[in-house]
């Protein structure tokens, strides 16, 4: 192994490359996520819930691009990661469900006060309400970054809800101050995942990202309207069958009742109404001076 310009490799160089060979071959994922204004106290944290669950090392990506290329393509797809090795990353090599992985790794998320410079995260938004701030030259910072104010009891009030920022807008030094001030720490900072090499392709990161209460919503609805077609049509499955059959046995008796036709099942049912019947013509004959 040498370099592009023809010097050697140093020797901690090419054990880091064939240690990572290693991990490609022992473990069948890979998650690669950005480190990104992570904390150490987050690291610290996510490598003890994932303890004995996956393997978390920061590796250099001009190592790991060099580890894929040695293992002569063992390992179909693998490098199509070499999109995603930008910036400063972690790589966590697991045998573990990359999805509960993915669910795993996002909660060790914070939220804090952004730096002018920051990325937003998500989009900000400025809540209406009383900002305890006294009045004075802030108004208009306020003014400057589109949001209406108002006086009111001394302080200075948000007249509405008002979008400060879209998710990928960079933070100004207005919209920080205010935030500040505000103390709403809107800038989510965690282990962001890049993507996951999952059984031989790679999954983008924000694919990895399963809504499971919307899941769990849909597969009950999907059941239930399949439900409800199956009973439509009496279609018997092992779900429906006891239904199916109280709704021949109603439908069936229905029908004898109508037909007045005796069975151990209506023959009471059949009694009563001729009983009814009979009353109710007793009483119109009364009515009509018949005794």
């Amino acid at each position: 192994m040498s370099t592009s310009m023809g010097r050697p490799v140093p020797e901690w160089k090419k054990k880091v490359v064939e240690e990572i060979k290693g991990y490609l071959k022992k473990y069948k994922y890979v998650l690669i996520a950005d480190l990104y204004k992570v904390r150490a106290a987050q690291l610290q944290e996510l490598r003890r819930a994932l303890r004995g669950k996956a393997l978390i090392k920061v590796l250099k990506n001009t190592l790991f691009s060099r580890a894929i290329d040695n293992l002569d393509g063992q390992k179909e797809g693998l490098q199509a990661l070499k999109a995603y090795l930008r910036g400063q990353n972690i790589f966590i090599f697991t045998n573990e469900n990359p999805f509960k992985m993915a669910r795993t790794i996002d909660q060790f998320k914070v939220k804090v006060l952004p730096s002018p410079g920051d990325v937003a995260t998500n989009d900000i938004v400025i809540p209406a309400g009383n900002t305890g701030l006294p009045p004075g030259p802030i108004i208009s910072t306020f003014g400057s970054l589109g949001i209406p104010t108002k006086i009111e009891s001394g302080s200075i009030w948000i007249v509405k809800d008002t979008v400060v920022a879209k998710k990928g807008d960079v933070i100004s030094h207005e919209l920080a101050y205010i935030l500040s001030k505000l103390d709403l720490k809107v800038l989510e900072l965690g282990i962001t995942l890049k993507a996951a090499y999952v059984d031989g392709i790679v999954i983008p990161g924000e694919e990895l990202k399963l809504d499971v209460e919307g899941t769990k919503k849909a597969i009950s609805e999907a059941f239930l309207e399949a439900l409800n077609l199956s009973l439509n049509i009496a279609y018997p499955t092992s779900e429906n069958v006891p239904l199916l059959l109280q709704m021949a046995h109603i439908r069936a008796l229905s029908v004898a009742l109508a037909a007045s036709y005796p069975t151990k099942d209506t023959i009471s049912l059949l009694l009563a109404k001729a009983e009814a019947e009979a009353n109710a013509l007793a009483r119109l004959l009364a009515e009509k001076g018949f005794s």
